[in-house]
């Protein structure tokens, strides 16, 4: 008999990828499930990069907010509507709790699961749950998400967080490269551009190429500011999220901001460096498998000096690390 789970969580993306290791103890543990997932249709990719995940349902609230009634938006909407309510799931799990979330959990058969009152971001989503769990709120991401999943099924979590990117990673080999992530959604979270040519020179003195990663022109045109004059550097062009991921596991080391790449170069088990300003580590902290290093605090990022000592210490735990699997 298999157990049907639709679980909603629609962005962003690094929230999808601290989703990644909740989905894996579901599997380890609910080992009949049929796992379905509600993702926003920019980060679907997501989702299907994990093994456990049988379909992934895109929505597309960030298009269609913006023409909310025109004809195709409801045409879409209502295609939506119907592949939700067509098939019956024994578990639909809530682990977004937001009013956005409970319009598509509304839309669904079967018994729903979510935060309670004290627990949820924001608490009136919590009256559309069939059945509600408490989870201490001031703790990282992660594991929040996985010990509502665990409430939900009724078992203890158990081990490290596993986030179900092997098929990414296995069988790639390492190249000299450093990836980097000089930009964020908000200009907030920038770091001062002298800092960067600081780690810069270090990673280059250590024989690491720099491929630097951008969105849109904005992205792009400070990119490129950063390395002007600088060789044995360039900006990646735009690229969809599968290819930045394979430039990701294939890179020595990955030095960025506090973003949703940068998040996902953790979970794919990349010796990672976090550069916080605007936001506290506190709840997104970085995990991985490898070396991780979250830094700085909500109005107080870390200086030059302390992320080039994290640099030194990554590199050197990857290559000592090298050395045991050698060894061993």
């Amino acid at each position: 008999m298999t157990t049907r789970i639709l679980i909603v969580r629609t962005s962003s993306l690094g929230d999808l990828v601290h989703l990644l290791p909740a989905v894996s103890d579901i599997a380890a543990h609910v080992t009949d499930a049929r796992i379905d997932w509600v993702a926003e249709e920019s980060f679907a990719e997501i989702p299907g990069w994990h093994p456990a995940v049988h379909e992934v349902i895109p929505v597309a609230h960030r298009r269609w907010r913006r023409h909310w009634w025109a004809p195709q938006t409801r045409r879409e909407r209502a295609a939506l509507r119907e592949r939700l309510g067509s098939h019956p799931y024994d578990v639909v799990l809530d682990m977004q709790a937001l009013m956005k979330s409970v319009w598509l959990v509304r839309q669904t058969r079967g018994v729903r699961h979510g935060l309670d009152w004290k627990s949820a971001r924001e608490p009136l989503a919590s009256l559309f749950y069939d059945v509600r769990h408490r989870v201490e709120f001031w703790q990282p991401a992660i594991i929040r998400q996985r010990t509502l999943a665990a409430a939900t099924f009724g078992y203890a979590i158990e081990g490290a967080a596993d986030f179900g990117l092997r098929a990414l990673t296995e069988g790639v080999a390492v190249e000299p490269t450093a990836l980097i992530m000089p930009s964020a959604s908000r200009d907030d979270k920038l770091w001062p551009d002298a800092d960067w040519q600081q780690v810069f020179d270090d990673l280059q003195g250590r024989g690491l190429a720099l491929r630097l990663l951008a969105g849109n022109d904005t992205e792009q045109a400070r990119a490129q500011a950063l390395i002007r004059g600088r060789s044995g550097a360039e900006v990646l062009p735009r690229m969809g999220l599968r290819s930045v991921a394979e430039h990701l596991a294939r890179a020595r080391i990955m030095v960025g901001l506090d973003s949703g790449l940068t998040h996902l170069s953790a979970g794919l088990g990349r010796p990672t460096i976090g550069i916080y300003r605007a936001s506290t580590p506190v709840r997104t902290p970085l995990q991985g498998p490898a070396y991780v290093a979250s830094l700085g605090e909500r109005g107080q990022a870390p200086d030059a000096a302390r992320v080039r000592a994290a640099v030194a210490e990554a590199l050197d735990d990857a290559r000592d690390g090298a050395a045991r699997q050698a060894v061993g």
